[in-house]
């Protein structure tokens, strides 16, 4: 079997509520498919001192966390199998970190970076990020989250130059084209869609960056978010704005991208679901 790492990403909308869901899905990719050596998450709207640290440890993981109260908040959480014996805590295992955008001032938790010495390899560096959503063209929210793309860029551009193994994950608020789209004339003129975000989603790829999902092919009508009202995920009403993009090196490398939709169909769900990549060993 070819040794390879699962690295994933899962927008909860919840730590607190979300966390059997995060420990059972887990779980469940342990014991019938292949584990999850590292998972992203975003919205984990709870603040550092009620992480779930001692929980996630016990199932197993070592996590990294930027909190915030209410809204926000991202993690990366570590299979502790999966990592180089040279790691032994969290000091060892999240090498580098890094949190929030540096010289980007800003009091929303969205950007968490750190460098993992995974078994068998060179330490992979991933970025969970938390795109902000934007509200509309017209609003101020919309301005911040442009300004905030243009301050990822010139970051990652650095962060690149430094780490030939980076995957940036996360949930992007962007679909990056009317494919990723459930019916994109009903989008038109609303933000995750406007030309504004697609071009930013472009100069990320112009980086050097890959989007992993669409290195294969995928079935069509392939989303990672439905909306709670109007039975959006029955009706499978979606839009892909969760993403993994990859560095060079990963993608040379890249075995499969995929979209799990079985935990958007368990009771109280996030309405989002999680991404997965796959990445051979070098």
């Amino acid at each position: 079997m070819t040794e390879s790492v699962r690295i994933a990403a899962w927008n909860v909308n919840s730590l607190k509520v979300r966390l059997p869901q995060v420990l059972k899905w887990l779980q469940d990719q342990e014991k019938v498919k292949k584990p999850i050596d590292a998972l992203c998450l975003q919205e984990l709207k709870l603040t550092d001192d009620k992480y779930p640290h001692q929980e996630l440890e016990d199932a197993g993981y070592v996590s990294l966390a930027a909190g915030q109260k209410t809204y926000n908040g991202v993690a990366i959480i570590v299979r502790k199998a999966s990592l180089a014996p040279i790691a032994s805590d969290a000091s060892t295992t999240f090498l580098k970190p890094i949190r929030n955008i540096p010289g980007n001032v800003d009091e929303q938790q969205r950007i968490l970076a750190a460098s993992i010495p995974f078994a068998g390899m060179q330490p992979i560096r991933l970025v969970s990020a938390y795109f902000p959503n934007g509200q509309s063209p017209e609003s101020d929210k919309f301005a911040y989250k442009l300004a905030w793309l243009q301050a990822l860029e010139s970051w990652l551009k650095d962060e690149l130059s430094q780490n030939n193994q980076l995957a940036l994950l996360g949930d992007f608020n962007i679909a990056p084209t009317d494919a990723d789209v459930y019916d994109p004339s009903k989008w038109v003129g609303q933000n995750l869609v406007s030309p504004e975000e697609r071009k930013a989603f472009q100069q990320l790829l112009e980086l050097g960056l890959t989007d992993s999902f669409r290195m294969f092919e995928q079935a069509p009508k392939s989303y990672s978010w439905w909306d709670y009202r109007m039975m959006g995920f029955r009706r499978n009403a979606g839009m892909r704005i969760d993403h993994i993009l990859l560095s060079e090196a990963l993608k040379d490398r890249c075995m499969a991208s995929l979209i799990d939709k079985e935990p958007r169909t368990w009771e109280q769900p996030s309405d989002h679901t999680p991404v997965i990549a796959e990445i051979k060993k070098a």
